[in-house]
């Protein structure tokens, strides 16, 4: 179902990865990013390059008004939505919940779930037929850390997670006679910057010793799962948790 695809936090890793394989599948593609407007254009300029559309928007998906702009700037600059992938996220360096503060919890949970909802409120608005719209795909990007718990590291990250995939299954179902599927993807042990915010850059190093598979995941592999539930060779699917963890 190609057509308008908005990506949050697609300056790098899944994001990135998302945005540069849907083009490649024929989507207009509208880069979200918080901080680096650079890289942000590195995945843009390379798109247009390779005869795609996309443009890169900046926004906070954690300020309610950031988000609004944010659909708007895409609505404007290509037309109407017609797929969301909710991939901000972000954690904070590694410590047991007895030394974790309240503001802490606020800043990953303003980011990593309320952001998702108030993306997901404006793509609704826009997508639903309820709405006027033409129907339209959500995918969450949660974490095996929801399933695991990231105990003595990142528990309130997980608990975030958690949260997304209870969202996931509701708003499936809230949706799914308006035109509108939602799914998640749960990637496992990725090899991604994201690691290096928790002060352990290598993490992937020392934890793919837990995976079956006995290695760490990459981003295309979690992209390409993105972009099947995407599709039209995912119709029948609607409020799946989808892990890409290799067994974990």
């Amino acid at each position: 179902m190609p057509g308008v695809l908005l990506v949050t936090g697609a300056s790098r890793g899944i994001g990135a990865e998302t945005a540069r394989l849907a083009a490649t599948r024929g989507y207009s593609v509208c880069v979200n990013y918080l901080r680096n407007g650079d890289a942000a254009s590195a995945v843009v300029s390379g798109i247009n390059a390779a005869g795609g559309r996309a443009v890169a928007v900046q926004g906070d998906v954690a300020l309610e008004a950031d988000v609004v702009r944010l659909f708007e700037a895409c609505d404007r600059e290509l037309g109407p939505l017609d797929a969301l992938v909710n991939n901000a996220g972000i954690l904070e360096r590694q410590m047991r919940v007895e030394t974790m503060t309240a503001a802490r919890l606020q800043r990953i949970f303003a980011t990593n779930v309320t952001g998702s909802i108030i993306c997901a409120r404006e793509a609704i608005r826009r997508m639903s037929t309820r709405h006027g719209g033409r129907g339209g795909v959500i995918v969450n990007v949660s974490s095996g850390a929801a399933r695991m718990g990231s105990p003595g590291e990142y528990m309130d990250y997980a608990a975030s997670k958690g949260a997304i995939d209870t969202f996931t299954v509701g708003l499936a179902q809230e949706v799914a006679e308006e035109g509108i599927r939602v799914n998640a993807v749960r990637p496992g042990f990725i090899y991604t910057d994201i690691h290096a915010s928790g002060g352990e850059p290598d993490r992937i190093e020392r934890v793919k010793v837990r995976v079956p598979m006995k290695r760490g995941g990459t981003v295309g592999e979690v992209a390409h799962a993105i972009l099947w539930l995407l599709s039209d060779e995912a119709s029948f699917t609607s409020g799946a948790l989808l892990d890409v963890a290799g067994g974990k």
